[in-house]
């Protein structure tokens, strides 16, 4: 109940019988402005989401060819994608904190400066700059929510943090229209800069956060050999249908031997080799590229599909789109309920990645006249099944490294993730380029989502293999 306490209120944590309610009152009393900084600092990245609604206005003010937008995104993508490994290493050596801190002053720079970007050039090199705000940010996110709940309630960190990600997803598109209307493409970047500053205010009163008292060795050439592997994997992966892209792909398998060359024999590896040898550690990680993979179809195709429905308009598209990242928002805790009282997490994810194939195949049975609900409910059951997924992934990934490599941890599983989705970028728009043309549009869409299904029907069957051997 709420009692008077001075000139407000507060809450009277004895008058529940709620043990579970009482631990969370008294944890926000103590940490709720270090969780709140941490969740505003992602959420200031995730909401970069709003900048694919500019990708039109921000084509006509450049006067570009519309595949020269592509580079908006690759800048960001790469910069922080190579860099999220070695960043939350070194966050693991100097304090999260510390690390976190510069990401966030970075991206009120970055994001000011972009908005004012003059050319295309000039918006590239201020979107490389804001990438490097974001990997300084989300590779240490984790270990500081960690951190803050305590390895106890880590799994309700890892709740936290999924939820918070998705809800950004969710709201980037629905708020970039808006603004755009209002001040033009420039304010899908400035109206961060608010929440990056409002995380670094926080920053400054939130107590116990965490500090490094012991230095250690950084492999500086691992992790010039690391990033460029992983620039140029990404860079293949997006140039598959060309040339260039097997190029890329030699060069990346030759930067990434030497990483593993390097850590094989450092004392104080990025990561170790050791780990990732090991089958019950890489299954779930290739596991998640392919559950993000299938799952970020539905960004890709789904707007096209729903953009050929008369009857929606652009604010209702948005809408129901939505349904699909509010699914992973609801999921979140969900799956951290279920992790601490019913269910092993190699199973959370087995049917996490599930639900994400059932879902998919809904969408893959739409037609120009499915109802509206029917595409809700398949747009949310993807949805629940990646949030579940998410925590469980990440709950793997974690309790698998110690407790000093959290940066690392956090790190991997954003860095999944973002390769995912990267994949998908190439594999599903080739895939329905030949498949609408071949069959036309609405079969090729169907087509195209039962094979994402089956890829994340895959994951959840690589997983259930996992589980199996470990018994």
């Amino acid at each position: 109940m709420l009692t008077k306490e001075g000139r407000g209120y507060s809450f009277d944590v004895s008058s529940t019988s709620d043990p579970e309610t009482r631990q969370y009152v008294r944890f926000m009393r103590r940490n709720g402005c270090q969780v709140t900084a941490i969740g505003l600092g992602m959420t200031a990245t995730q909401l970069d989401t709003a900048v694919n609604v500019a990708f039109p206005a921000i084509t006509r003010g450049f006067e570009l060819a519309v595949s020269d937008i592509q580079w908006v995104v690759i800048c960001y993508v790469l910069t922080y994608a190579s860099l999220l490994l070695a960043l939350g290493r070194i966050g693991d050596i100097v304090g999260h904190a510390q690390i976190f801190r510069i990401g966030l002053v970075i991206s009120v720079v970055a994001l000011t400066l972009v908005g004012f970007s003059p050319n295309l050039g000039a918006m590239l090199f201020f979107r490389c700059l804001q990438g490097i705000g974001a990997a300084l940010v989300l590779s240490c996110s984790t270990a500081l929510l960690i951190g803050a709940f305590g390895e106890d309630q880590r799994v309700r960190a890892l709740s936290a943090q999924t939820m918070i990600l998705s809800g950004g997803l969710m709201l980037g598109p629905l708020l970039g229209g808006a603004l755009i209307s209002a001040w033009d493409w420039p304010a899908v970047f400035w109206f961060r800069v608010p929440v990056a500053v409002a995380a670094l205010a926080l920053l400054r009163t939130a107590p116990l956060l965490p500090k490094k008292v012991k230095s250690e060795p950084f492999d500086t050439i691992g992790a010039i050999a690391l990033i460029i592997g992983l620039v140029t994997m990404l860079m293949a992966i997006n140039q598959l249908q060309r040339l260039s892209g097997l190029w890329m792909g030699l060069l990346s398998a030759l930067a990434l031997a030497t990483f593993v060359f390097r850590e094989s024999r450092s004392a104080k590896p990025i990561i170790s080799v050791e780990i990732l040898r090991r089958a019950d550690f890489a299954i779930p990680n290739a596991a998640s590229v392919l559950a993000n993979l299938a799952a970020f179809s539905v960004w890709l195709l789904v707007p096209y599909f729903l953009a050929r429905v008369p009857e929606y308009s652009l604010t209702e598209i948005g809408v129901v789109m939505s349904t699909a990242a509010a699914g992973s928002v609801i999921a979140a805790p969900m799956g951290g309920h279920f992790v601490r009282e019913y269910i092993r997490t190699d199973r959370l994810a087995i049917v996490g990645a599930a639900s994400i194939g059932a879902g998919l195949l809904l969408l893959g049975s739409w037609t120009e006249s499915t109802p509206t609900v029917v595409r809700a409910a398949g747009l949310a059951i993807q949805g629940i099944g990646l949030g579940l997924f998410q925590v469980a992934y990440a709950d793997i990934v974690t309790r698998s490294l110690s407790a000093k490599d959290r940066g690392v941890a956090g790190s991997l599983v954003l860095l999944t993730r973002t390769f995912g989705n990267v994949t998908a970028a190439s594999v599903f728009l080739l895939a329905f380029g030949l498949l609408s043309e071949r069959y036309g549009f609405v079969a090729g869409f169907q087509k195209t989502l039962q094979l994402a299904a089956l890829i994340a029907l895959a994951a959840a069957g690589l997983l259930a293999f996992s589980s199996r051997s470990d018994q």
